[in-house]
């Protein structure tokens, strides 16, 4: 019998996702599957691409994002990810998320990272993934309910304080609930001032909601510079009290002081990672991005405005140079901009090159989408492993850069039949060129389109080619863990 696809994409270098060595072949798509994976020259299709010199992955699974609000408006706001491969977004990070929150002004910082109050009207999470499914996306989304979210609703805003027990069991239900409705998890941002006064007990009563449903803790830690170790410590007790999986967002060594430090932190993961189910993200670059927090600045450490509600006209300025325009220090005109977000240059590129090449470690943009000058991290995060780090720094092999980015993160995430190009898996496929894939994105000019990025399908669907853009498709589906 002959195998009938919808499209093959012919003479192409196979990287499966699984870490195993490429290989040369064809893969078949068939509605929202993969129909075959090798030789198919017997097979027809309604519509063949001839991949010579190309290579075909899975889609890329963005391992940590703020995209809540992108996944609902449209291609304006996601072909800053299908135009580098995504398929995938996880989102609800850093104790974060939309849902379940109504809000009637605008949300404390920094949930306001994803929008103001408008934004803010999913009373649970079931109305999100609603939405979802009403509206359609072009990317799947993986969701986990926020902490600093869950406080603001429980606690009135009165968040700089410790939860007491009865709205830590309300936050507990709203979980539980979540997690019923779709959600594959709960995260934190101890971080932050309306998340960094709950206790590790209140952390821990709150996740023991995900346990029956086998949920994910997913946490921007209390501290990434000078109580890294401390911090670490906190994450691995949380899931092993909770009897949960643990993933730690964004690993870095913050602050100069702290350069270095990463042959510290990995050792200690790793050891923790024998005992319990452990793992953490990386975004290849050495600055982060936030809300500004003018409390938290430093004189040796430069920061750029990202967006500024009554000073938009300072997005994309070093803050030294505001200051110095408006003829005062650092921190008064943080504070006169407020609120608003900023870029950290606060790493150092050999902890993050380290931290890229643990085995543990899975790739995440951390982008915020909603920025006026973003972080070049959302328009080029993953172009930027396959061609700076692969090719131009060989930091590691193709094979082990793509496995980080489909088949390990889907394993972490626990999505089922995602990450891998197998037939039966989903269709979730980008085609690129090895040779010329690079970001083009920068510090001060973060907007651009990465090369060598060519078709992006997503549930089998088109959903951005190199020569046409975004297709307008929105095949997107909510991905729940383990399902």
């Amino acid at each position: 019998m002959v195998l009938r696809c919808d499209t093959i994409i012919r003479d192409v270098t196979i990287f499966d996702g699984t870490g195993t060595a490429r290989r040369v072949g064809d893969v078949g798509l068939r509605g929202d599957r993969i129909a075959g994976v090798g030789d198919l020259g017997g097979a027809t299709a309604d519509h063949e691409v001839i991949g010579t010199g190309k290579a075909i992955a899975p889609g890329f699974i963005d391992s940590h994002t703020h995209d809540d609000r992108a996944v609902l408006c449209g291609p304006e706001c996601t072909t800053c990810k299908t135009s580098q491969g995504v398929t995938t977004v996880v989102v609800g990070n850093c104790g974060v998320s939309l849902s379940p929150a109504r809000m009637k002004e605008r949300p404390i910082p920094p949930l306001d990272l994803l929008g103001d109050e408008s934004w803010y009207i999913f009373d649970s999470f079931g109305d999100y993934a609603h939405a979802l499914k009403t509206k359609g996306s072009e990317v799947n989304t993986y969701a986990f309910v926020g902490h600093q979210t869950l406080r603001a609703i429980t606690m009135n805003n009165d968040v700089y304080r410790p939860a007491k027990d009865a709205e830590i069991a309300r936050m507990h239900d709203m979980v539980r609930q979540a997690m019923g409705e779709g959600a594959s998890g709960f995260s934190t941002g101890l971080y932050y001032p309306p998340n960094a006064q709950a206790t590790t007990e209140e952390v821990i009563a709150v996740a023991e909601a995900i346990r029956p449903f086998g949920g994910l803790y997913c946490t921007h830690m209390r501290n990434e510079a000078d109580r890294i170790l401390a911090s670490i410590e906190e994450s691995a007790k949380i899931g092993k009290r909770s009897g949960v999986a643990v993933h730690i967002s964004h690993h870095k060594c913050a602050m100069p002081e702290n350069y270095g430090r990463s042959t510290q932190t990995l050792p200690l993961l790793s050891e923790y990672a024998r005992t319990q189910d452990l793992s953490f993200d990386v975004y290849p670059y050495p600055a982060g991005s936030t809300v500004l927090m003018p409390n938290t600045l430093r004189d040796d450490v430069e920061v750029m405005i990202t967006w500024s509600v009554p000073h938009p006209e300072m997005a994309g300025k070093y803050l030294k140079d505001v200051a110095r325009g408006w003829n005062t220090d650092i921190r008064t005109a943080a504070s006169r901009l407020l609120p608003a977000g900023q870029i950290t240059f606060q790493m150092d590129e050999e902890d993050v090159r380290r931290i890229m090449a643990h085995p543990l470690s899975i790739i995440g943009s951390d982008g915020i989408p909603h920025d006026e000058h973003p972080h070049p991290r959302l328009w080029g995060t993953f172009p930027r492993v396959l061609g700076h780090y692969v090719r131009d720094v060989k930091l590691f092999s193709l094979e082990t850069a793509i496995h980080k980015m489909t088949g390990m993160a889907a394993q972490v995430f626990g999505m089922v039949d995602r990450g891998v190009l197998r037939e039966g898996a989903y269709a979730d496929v980008v085609l690129f060129d090895p040779h010329t894939v690079r970001d083009r994105a920068t510090f001060e000019n973060p907007k651009q389109i990465s090369e060598g990025i060519e078709e992006v399908w997503c549930n089998g669907v088109p959903t951005y080619a190199v020569a046409k853009g975004a297709t307008g498709e929105k095949p997107g589906r909510l991905v729940t863990r383990n399902k």
